[in-house]
């Protein structure tokens, strides 16, 4: 199983499980992703909380992993499954909350960064190395990334794809907490209490009114990581040692 899932009191608990590989993404970790996502919703959570086992949240894709030998048609189908994710956190009615720890590096990063709200273990790092190894962002970070950080901040952490932690992505109102390492998922799951006691109406329409505004660019902008995505699988740029982004 790449992803487990449980539920109690109306709280999904979604974890990433590939922790031998710091739960790095291949195509089953992002199928389990999607499928727990729907259970949640069909199920009637209130509030999703979203979590790596082992050392790190996610280290971004498996580079590691073969090359796989895919049409471009196949590559854009892959890479729309990736959107997805984004697209099921923002259309889940409750609240989605990632919790934190270790990496969270490109795809993991994205993952991280498109829920509702952001809990970081202290000596977590967040960062965003996919220029450098010739990859291309996904996950509506094009358009998400820009309205909290601003653009000229947006545009140094995609080019020059530096680590930042938490301590700093706090300052630029990219997480809302940092807990002690190793209380990030108690953190979190305190929050999702939180949200299930209030009235279940209300907290889903006040998570749609926030997120209106961004969601009209938010679609356009999948689709062009797409099309990006899929200039830099056919550019013979992303040649450099097939390493996953973080220390496994």
């Amino acid at each position: 199983m790449t992803v487990d899932y449980t539920c109690a009191d109306g709280i999904a608990q979604i974890h990433l499980n590939r922790p031998e590989r710091l739960n790095a993404v291949v195509p089953a970790l992002v199928e389990g992703l999607l499928a727990g996502f729907e259970r949640a919703a069909s199920g009637g959570a209130r509030a999703v909380v979203l979590a790596g086992r082992g050392r790190a949240f996610c280290a971004g894709h498996d580079l590691k992993e073969p090359v796989p030998a895919e049409t471009l048609a196949q590559t854009q189908a892959r890479l729309w499954s990736l959107q997805d994710v984004t697209l099921a956190v923002r259309r889940f009615p409750g609240i989605v909350i990632s919790a934190v720890h270790g990496y969270a590096l490109g795809a993991g990063c994205e993952f991280a960064l498109g829920c509702d709200l952001i809990v970081a273990s202290a000596s977590a790092q967040f960062g965003f190395p996919e220029v450098g190894v010739g990859l291309s962002v996904t996950g509506g970070i094009s358009a998400l990334l820009p309205r909290v950080v601003g653009l000229p901040r947006a545009k140094e952490l995609l080019l020059l794809g530096e680590r930042f932690g938490a301590s700093q992505a706090l300052s630029w109102g990219l997480i809302n907490r940092v807990a002690p390492d190793g209380e990030h998922l108690g953190a979190a799951l305190s929050i999702a209490e939180e949200i299930v006691a209030r009235p279940p109406v209300a907290a889903s329409l006040a998570k749609q009114v926030l997120d209106l505004g961004t969601d009209a660019n938010l679609e356009q902008a999948l689709a062009t990581e797409v099309q990006h995505a899929l200039l830099t699988s056919v550019s013979g740029e992303n040649t450099k040692p097939r390493e996953e982004f973080g220390n496994a």
